[in-house]
């Protein structure tokens, strides 16, 4: 009981940048191409796109989530928020790089706003949690909002406080997620990648508070 209490404490606690893993050099090789609309999930965006990360636990279900959301034009999963350079799915799991899971979205904003985007992240996961999400324990389950502008920034803030009202309204606590800059983004192995449409039948952990995020 007291090693999975001890195991259960390090894998919810981010490590300092002395104490993460070292990592490689060397980025994991995958295909690059999108199971499911096609093109390279690599790529830069286009002068008509925009993009933002986005971690809401386990990283399968949300991308399956955003990759069927109207505008957005690819999506891909990986790490970010950490200190260990390339890390594997292994690595991740022992909450010893820091980083979350989180989904890459790009998307074409005269389809969708950011806003709508953030109501449909706020809506389908709990940011309540902290270093979890529902029977997913760990630091990379955290919430994180990771943008690439400071006009993304304002936005992702003032969404998180116009929720923050609704889920207290609701008789539900404060928000942990993260809001930060993007930091490097290291793409997950080829079999996490539009992993339930590879696996319709695999595990999702998506779930909501089922309080309504208000535009």
């Amino acid at each position: 009981m007291k090693n999975n209490i001890e195991t259960i404490l390090k894998k919810s606690t981010i490590p300092s940048s002395i104490e993460a893993l070292p990592g490689r050099e060397k980025a994991i090789l995958i295909s690059a191409s999108h199971a499911v609309k096609g093109g390279d999930i690599t790529r830069s965006i286009s002068n008509q796109e925009a993009e933002i990360y986005l971690g809401l636990g386990c990283f399968w279900g949300a991308e399956r989530k955003f990759w069927n959301t109207s505008g957005v034009v690819l999506t891909a999963v990986g790490y970010i928020g950490g200190f260990t350079k390339n890390p594997t799915y292994e690595e991740v799991c022992t909450g010893q790089t820091g980083h979350t899971e989180a989904v890459r979205v790009v998307y074409d904003p005269t389809i969708i706003s950011l806003v709508t985007l953030l109501k449909v992240f706020w809506e389908n996961h709990n940011p309540t949690e902290g270093m979890r999400q529902g029977n997913d324990i760990g630091s990379q389950y955290r919430s994180a909002i990771y943008t690439c502008s400071a006009e993304d920034m304002s936005i992702a803030k003032a969404s998180l406080e116009k929720y923050q009202a609704g889920l207290i309204a609701s008789g539900l606590g404060m928000i942990t997620t993260e809001v930060e800059a993007k930091t490097d983004f290291y793409y997950a192995e080829e079999y996490h990648q539009q992993y339930l449409h590879k696996n319709p039948n695999g595990y999702c952990g998506l779930k909501g508070t089922g309080v309504s995020c208000p535009l």
